[in-house]
């Protein structure tokens, strides 16, 4: 929100371009922002670096803690507060329960990963502790950009991985055609943490219900805007994930999906 500013120049991008932040953080402090809205951990954590007293509120964050927005929940402290995306140290294992649940044969399960994500290494310790206990075995893929996501896949199926769990970032949110395409070209199954990627033709999402955070997002703007300190507004996290289903897509891939899951699912996809 902004002071004499226009619509259209309160808004910033950094078109996959990390290290464009800092400089468009710093374009709108200049413009006397009165409060800023972040979307994912690198630009959140870009705002927080560049002030500490001009009110964030972040969205689509899945471990704010970890990578150092808020110090707890319920009080944030500093200037930050927002919407968590998920419970961050309960949800991995949710995801691969999940996915041995659609497929329980399944002995090995990739994971495709934006390096350039903080949250998504901070992931790694609860993936493996619930892999070991469901007995299959990890591999992680790794894609910075839309163009390594093809490596990516052609590293999962020369592994003979039974499913690939692809992991929320703007890149697979922004990508989310492409990958269903290499998803099916190669042949294997895909979780996705934004239902936007079963619509493109994904086999399955288990996530946040996004479009309900979005909404709560005004909330927290209202609050701060009437005089709150962001600080001492909890941040929010999920007390509901969507299964969203593709059943075109399984009958392409020859999978049948245990009635279990059907009757538990938000959305069948025909």
């Amino acid at each position: 929100m902004l002071k004499g500013a226009t619509s259209a120049s309160r808004r910033r991008f950094s078109y996959g371009r990390p290290e464009r932040l800092p400089e468009l953080v710093t374009d709108l402090l200049r413009l006397n922002v009165s409060l800023i809205v972040t979307s994912a951990p690198v630009p959140s954590r870009a705002a927080k670096d560049a002030t500490s007293t001009v009110p964030i509120v972040f969205v689509t964050v899945a471990d704010p803690i970890g990578i150092g927005l808020v110090t707890n929940y319920r009080h944030p402290g500093g200037n930050v507060t927002g919407l968590a995306t998920i419970e961050f140290e309960a949800f991995t294992a949710k995801q691969l329960e999940i996915i041995k649940e659609a497929l329980p044969k399944a002995s090995r399960i990739a994971i495709l990963m934006n390096p350039t994500n903080p949250t998504h290494a901070r992931t790694l310790p609860q993936a493996q502790a619930a892999a070991g206990m469901l007995r299959v075995k990890l591999q992680r893929l790794q894609a910075r950009d839309a163009a390594e996501l093809a490596t990516a896949f052609e590293a999962a199926s020369r592994a003979r991985a039974d499913l690939v769990n692809v992991y929320g970032d703007p890149l697979t949110f922004g990508q989310g055609a492409r990958i269903a395409e290499l998803a099916m070209r190669h042949r294997l199954p895909t979780l996705h943490f934004f239902r936007e990627g079963v619509e493109a033709g994904g086999l399955l999402s288990f996530g946040p219900d996004l479009p309900h955070i979005w909404r709560n997002v005004g909330k927290y703007v209202d609050k701060i805007l009437k005089g709150a300190k962001p600080g001492d507004i909890p941040v929010e996290q999920p007390s509901k994930y969507e299964l969203v289903i593709n059943m075109k897509t399984a009958k392409a891939l020859g999978l049948t999906i245990p009635q279990s899951l059907l009757v538990r699912a938000d959305e069948i996809i025909q």
